[in-house]
């Protein structure tokens, strides 16, 4: 597998460097709040570091909005200790606010992170500059279930990204979902994970900013067919990924799919989607949230280890299994309009055979895809298992035409869009 420093963006690294102020102009008045640990020093940092950049527009702009990195603001985290007002004292949409977003314009998430105009402030230490003035605005990728997508370019760097946009709600699971996010894009620092650029907070709305994979995700594509040796390199990249967040981050991603796995015209394959992820406690996470057509048997019943409701990393490895066979079929195993019903649908998940790989495909692959679809989540194979699976193994033994592969399936999604223009055109 290729390090870490392949996938740098060396010319945005040197744009950074040239456009760094001077110590004159900088404010450093900002001091970090007691108690910040420094960020771990086996962690390899970000090929582009957005943070280390002198901002020359971080000053620019005014009222609430306007705080730079420098500005000093309090705290105004919740704090649950007080006691509550009066019945007859009811708080409004600003009071409600104000105790997250400080009178600076800068958004407090409970100590574990800072958003202002400029950037983000994290506890760990870590710092990431960037500010809306410095983003040309382009045309809209998507929409998930949080906010809309556009693809932006990095005026200072010349560097093309994708930023999402999400309109800040006083709804405690929208609130924990953008700082699980935040928090899990600037620490999972891997070449199979999209890579985290800054963040910043305005007009009652949170912005961030990654990586673009400019082909896409792989449920757009995989219609255009994928070979076995395509399909192993994609299993390998998504396997990889996801231990490194189990082993390095204590993070299952409790969200697989092809939806969550980004293409990029190099040929890289990447995670993305934090926005439900939790970290493992007692190597258990409970939840009830996750998309319901990739549970696996246990969650839909509600049952793991005999905890309800409880989520375990084995879970994640059944959604690995089914976004290879659906990638190699090239649609979802278990076709809604095949069933008269959802829950016809999802008997079948939790009582029927789990599906296989087409007859096609190798033995060894089969074998690979039956490892991950036990019915009993403690015969599943961890992802220790998986990567040295003989499957993924040869693999890594052998060169993959991804690049080519990709272009063949983004020319194939753009015909699926223009069939009327390409039959002129022909």
């Amino acid at each position: 597998m290729a390090n870490r420093k392949a996938f740098s963006v060396d010319s945005a690294t040197n744009a950074l460097q040239r456009t760094a102020l001077n110590d004159s102009r900088l404010n450093t008045s900002f001091s970090p709040t007691q108690g910040m640990r420094p960020p771990p020093s086996r962690r390899p940092k970000p090929g582009l570091k957005l943070s280390d950049m002198g901002d020359p527009l971080a000053s620019i702009g005014g009222g609430t909005t306007g705080a730079g990195l420098g500005a000093s603001r309090p705290s105004f985290s919740i704090d649950t200790t007080q006691p509550r007002r009066p019945a007859h004292n009811f708080g409004t949409p600003f009071s409600n606010f104000g105790k997250i977003v400080d009178p600076s314009g800068a958004l407090s998430f409970s100590g574990k992170a800072v958003l202002h105009a400029s950037g983000v402030d994290f506890s760990s230490g870590s710092s990431y500059t960037i500010n809306r003035e410095q983003l040309q605005l382009f045309e809209d990728l998507g929409k998930g279930t949080y906010g809309v997508v556009k693809r932006v370019l990095h005026k200072p760097t010349n560097v093309a990204m994708a930023m999402k946009e999400i309109r800040l709600e006083l709804d405690q699971a929208k609130l924990n979902a953008i700082i699980m996010e935040l928090d899990i894009l600037h620490r999972a620092v891997a070449p199979e994970i999209v890579e985290f650029y800054g963040a910043f907070f305005i007009e009652s709305c949170v912005y961030y900013c990654m990586e673009l994979m400019d082909a896409g995700s792989l449920d757009k594509l995989q219609g255009a067919g994928v070979p076995e040796d395509v399909l192993a390199r994609i299993t390998g990249s998504v396997v990889r990924g996801l231990r490194f967040l189990k082993d390095e981050l204590q993070i299952i991603h409790r969200d697989v799919k092809p939806t969550n796995v980004l293409v990029n015209t190099r040929g890289q394959i990447k995670l993305c989607d934090f926005g439900v992820s939790g970290q493992l406690e007692k190597s258990l996470a409970r939840t009830n949230i996750g998309c319901q057509s990739y549970m696996a048997p246990e969650r839909i019943k509600g049952e793991s280890q005999n905890n309800v409701g409880s989520y375990t990393v084995s879970s994640d490895v059944w959604s690995v299994g089914l976004t290879v066979i659906e990638i190699a079929m090239g649609h979802y195993p278990y076709p809604p309009e095949t069933y008269a019903n959802v829950f016809a649908q999802l008997t079948a998940i939790v009582h029927g055979d789990p599906p296989e790989l087409p007859d096609h495909f190798s033995d060894v692959a089969k074998d690979f895809t039956s490892r991950c679809l036990h019915k009993n989540p403690q015969h599943r194979a961890s992802y220790s298992e998986l990567v040295e699976h003989k499957w993924l193994v040869e693999d890594s033994a052998r060169t993959v035409d991804m690049v080519g592969w990709v272009a063949k399936a983004v020319e194939w999604k753009r015909q699926q869009r223009n069939p009327k223009s390409e039959e002129e055109t022909d």
